[in-house]
Protein backbone atom coordinates (compact mmCIF):
# COMPACT_ATOMS: atom_id res chain seq x y z
CA UNK A 1 0.00 0.00 0.00
CA UNK A 2 1.25 3.41 -0.88
CA UNK A 3 0.49 6.44 1.25
CA UNK A 4 1.43 9.84 -0.10
CA UNK A 5 4.14 8.42 -2.37
CA UNK A 6 5.74 6.46 0.50
CA UNK A 7 5.82 2.68 0.23
CA UNK A 8 5.05 0.73 3.33
CA UNK A 9 7.23 -2.21 4.40
CA UNK A 10 4.69 -4.79 3.24
CA UNK A 11 4.70 -3.29 -0.27
CA UNK A 12 8.49 -3.30 -0.46
CA UNK A 13 8.63 -6.93 0.70
CA UNK A 14 5.97 -8.02 -1.82
CA UNK A 15 7.80 -6.11 -4.55
CA UNK A 16 11.09 -7.89 -3.72
CA UNK A 17 9.37 -11.28 -3.87
CA UNK A 18 7.84 -10.40 -7.24
CA UNK A 19 11.22 -9.34 -8.66
CA UNK A 20 12.88 -12.48 -7.27
CA UNK A 21 10.22 -14.62 -8.96
CA UNK A 22 10.64 -12.66 -12.20
CA UNK A 23 14.42 -13.15 -12.14
CA UNK A 24 14.04 -16.89 -11.51
CA UNK A 25 11.52 -17.10 -14.35
CA UNK A 26 13.85 -15.21 -16.68
CA UNK A 27 16.81 -17.39 -15.75
CA UNK A 28 14.72 -20.48 -16.52
CA UNK A 29 13.65 -18.92 -19.83
CA UNK A 30 17.32 -18.21 -20.64
CA UNK A 31 18.27 -21.85 -20.01
CA UNK A 32 15.39 -23.18 -22.11
CA UNK A 33 16.28 -20.73 -24.89
CA UNK A 34 19.83 -22.10 -24.87
CA UNK A 35 18.55 -25.67 -25.06
CA UNK A 36 16.32 -24.79 -28.02
CA UNK A 37 19.19 -23.00 -29.75
CA UNK A 38 21.52 -25.96 -29.31
CA UNK A 39 18.86 -28.38 -30.54
CA UNK A 40 18.52 -26.24 -33.69
CA UNK A 41 22.32 -26.14 -34.00
CA UNK A 42 22.55 -29.92 -33.79
CA UNK A 43 19.87 -30.34 -36.47
CA UNK A 44 21.63 -27.87 -38.76
CA UNK A 45 25.02 -29.51 -38.25
CA UNK A 46 23.56 -32.95 -38.98
CA UNK A 47 22.00 -31.57 -42.17
CA UNK A 48 25.40 -30.12 -43.10
CA UNK A 49 27.05 -33.50 -42.50
CA UNK A 50 24.50 -35.21 -44.74
CA UNK A 51 25.00 -32.55 -47.41
CA UNK A 52 28.78 -32.98 -47.23
CA UNK A 53 28.45 -36.75 -47.56
CA UNK A 54 25.88 -37.04 -50.32
CA UNK A 55 26.25 -33.86 -52.38
CA UNK A 56 29.03 -31.93 -54.02
CA UNK A 57 29.31 -29.49 -51.09
CA UNK A 58 32.97 -28.78 -50.38
CA UNK A 59 34.52 -28.77 -46.92
CA UNK A 60 35.67 -25.20 -47.44
CA UNK A 61 32.03 -24.14 -46.93
CA UNK A 62 31.89 -25.56 -43.38
CA UNK A 63 33.20 -22.46 -41.55
CA UNK A 64 30.58 -20.28 -43.25
CA UNK A 65 27.84 -22.79 -42.45
CA UNK A 66 28.95 -22.95 -38.81
CA UNK A 67 28.97 -19.15 -38.49
CA UNK A 68 25.58 -18.66 -40.15
CA UNK A 69 24.06 -21.48 -38.10
CA UNK A 70 25.38 -20.03 -34.85
CA UNK A 71 24.12 -16.53 -35.62
CA UNK A 72 20.65 -17.73 -36.63
CA UNK A 73 20.36 -19.97 -33.57
CA UNK A 74 21.56 -17.23 -31.24
CA UNK A 75 18.96 -14.82 -32.67
CA UNK A 76 16.34 -17.43 -31.80
CA UNK A 77 17.81 -17.79 -28.29
CA UNK A 78 17.87 -14.02 -27.78
CA UNK A 79 14.28 -13.71 -28.98
CA UNK A 80 13.06 -16.52 -26.75
CA UNK A 81 14.97 -15.40 -23.66
CA UNK A 82 13.68 -11.81 -23.88
CA UNK A 83 10.10 -12.64 -24.87
CA UNK A 84 8.71 -12.73 -21.35
CA UNK A 85 10.96 -10.10 -19.78
CA UNK A 86 9.64 -6.86 -18.32
CA UNK A 87 12.40 -4.78 -19.87
CA UNK A 88 15.94 -4.69 -21.22
CA UNK A 89 15.34 -7.26 -23.91
CA UNK A 90 18.65 -6.44 -25.55
CA UNK A 91 20.41 -7.37 -22.31
CA UNK A 92 18.62 -10.71 -22.01
CA UNK A 93 19.39 -11.39 -25.65
CA UNK A 94 23.02 -10.39 -25.19
CA UNK A 95 23.23 -12.74 -22.21
CA UNK A 96 21.79 -15.56 -24.30
CA UNK A 97 24.25 -14.84 -27.11
CA UNK A 98 27.29 -14.72 -24.85
CA UNK A 99 26.24 -17.87 -22.98
CA UNK A 100 25.77 -19.68 -26.29
CA UNK A 101 29.20 -18.52 -27.49
CA UNK A 102 30.96 -19.50 -24.26
CA UNK A 103 29.43 -22.99 -24.30
CA UNK A 104 30.22 -23.35 -28.01
CA UNK A 105 33.87 -22.32 -27.56
CA UNK A 106 34.39 -24.58 -24.52
CA UNK A 107 32.80 -27.50 -26.36
CA UNK A 108 35.13 -26.80 -29.29
CA UNK A 109 38.12 -26.81 -26.97
CA UNK A 110 37.14 -30.18 -25.50
CA UNK A 111 36.07 -31.88 -28.74
CA UNK A 112 38.47 -30.60 -31.39
CA UNK A 113 42.10 -31.55 -30.92
CA UNK A 114 43.41 -28.72 -33.11
CA UNK A 115 41.27 -25.95 -31.60
CA UNK A 116 42.89 -22.54 -31.49
CA UNK A 117 41.54 -19.37 -29.91
CA UNK A 118 42.14 -16.94 -32.76
CA UNK A 119 40.52 -13.98 -34.49
CA UNK A 120 37.84 -16.20 -36.05
CA UNK A 121 36.79 -17.32 -32.57
CA UNK A 122 36.60 -13.71 -31.37
CA UNK A 123 34.53 -12.78 -34.43
CA UNK A 124 32.17 -15.68 -33.71
CA UNK A 125 31.78 -14.53 -30.08
CA UNK A 126 31.07 -10.96 -31.23
CA UNK A 127 28.54 -12.16 -33.82
CA UNK A 128 26.81 -14.31 -31.21
CA UNK A 129 26.61 -11.38 -28.80
CA UNK A 130 25.25 -9.05 -31.48
CA UNK A 131 22.82 -11.67 -32.79
CA UNK A 132 21.52 -12.37 -29.29
CA UNK A 133 20.99 -8.67 -28.59
CA UNK A 134 19.24 -8.31 -31.96
CA UNK A 135 16.92 -11.22 -31.15
CA UNK A 136 16.32 -9.80 -27.68
CA UNK A 137 15.16 -6.47 -29.10
CA UNK A 138 12.53 -8.27 -31.15
CA UNK A 139 11.66 -10.65 -28.32
CA UNK A 140 10.93 -7.92 -25.79
CA UNK A 141 8.56 -6.26 -28.27
CA UNK A 142 6.73 -9.50 -29.01
CA UNK A 143 3.93 -9.65 -26.49
CA UNK A 144 1.96 -12.84 -26.05
CA UNK A 145 -1.67 -12.03 -25.47
CA UNK A 146 -3.06 -13.58 -22.33
CA UNK A 147 -6.19 -15.60 -23.11
CA UNK A 148 -7.46 -15.35 -19.55
CA UNK A 149 -7.98 -11.59 -19.79
CA UNK A 150 -11.54 -10.50 -20.25
CA UNK A 151 -12.60 -9.09 -23.59
CA UNK A 152 -13.23 -5.35 -23.70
Amino acid sequence: MCFGGIKLKADVKAEKITYANDNARQAFRLVTAELIAYALTAIAFMACAVALTYTGLKESAVPVIVTVTCVVCVIVAGFDSARGARGKGWLWGLSAGLLYAVIFVFAGMKIASGFSFDSRTLILIALCAAGGAFGGVFGINFKVKNKSKSKK
